[in-house]
Parts: C-alpha cells; sequence; structure tokens
C-alpha cells in the first residue's frame, strides 16, 4: 500500500508542469531596484495572478521599465486608462500587504 502511495505522489509530481514565471515577476527581476529578490518577486506575481488579468499584469510590468508610463497612465482620461489604474491601485496595495510580511 506504501509502494502504491509513493508511485501516486512520484507520478503526480513527474507530470505537474513547472512554474512559469509571470509577466510581473520576470519584469522585476530584471529591474534596476536595489531591492529586488527572487521572494519578493514571486510574491508580487502570486498576488497579480490573483488580482490582475493577464493583460493587466503584461500592462504593469512595462512600469519596471518605464515609471514614466505609469505616470501617463495616472494621469490619462480614459475611462479604460482610468479603469486600470484602479484595479493597478488594489493590486499594488494588496501586495505590499502580503509581501512585506
Amino acid at each position: 500500500m506504501l509502494n502504491r502511495l509513493i508511485i501516486a505522489a512520484a507520478a503526480i509530481a513527474l507530470t505537474t508542469p513547472l512554474a512559469v514565471a509571470g509577466p510581473i515577476d520576470s519584469a522585476c527581476a530584471k529591474s534596476e531596484r536595489s531591492a529586488r529578490n527572487g521572494r519578493l518577486c514571486g510574491c508580487i506575481q502570486q498576488v497579480a495572478d490573483q488580482t490582475l488579468s493577464r493583460s493587466d499584469q503584461r500592462r504593469a510590468a512595462r512600469f519596471f521599465r518605464d515609471a514614466d508610463e505609469a505616470q501617463s497612465v495616472r494621469m490619462s482620461n480614459s475611462d479604460a486608462d482610468n479603469a486600470f489604474w484602479a484595479r493597478y491601485t488594489r493590486f499594488a496595495a494588496t501586495a505590499e500587504a502580503y509581501c512585506s510580511r
């Protein structure tokens, strides 16, 4: 019985796809910020996976390379930009609370 459990656990482990870094994690890891680290970037990606669509994640990831783009979106009069900014600020606040522990 124990052998069957071990074989089943091994089969699950071997067939589970490897984790793939998301756009936020990749951008965070490539950023020039001195506080970057793999664990923090991974945590931020986990929050992004829970709070942002994949499209929003790709858009937010660009902010790591170009902070001026974030400012442009924040100051935009576009309804679409305003809706994205609201989602982004909720994500950022959640990431800060969750990942700063």
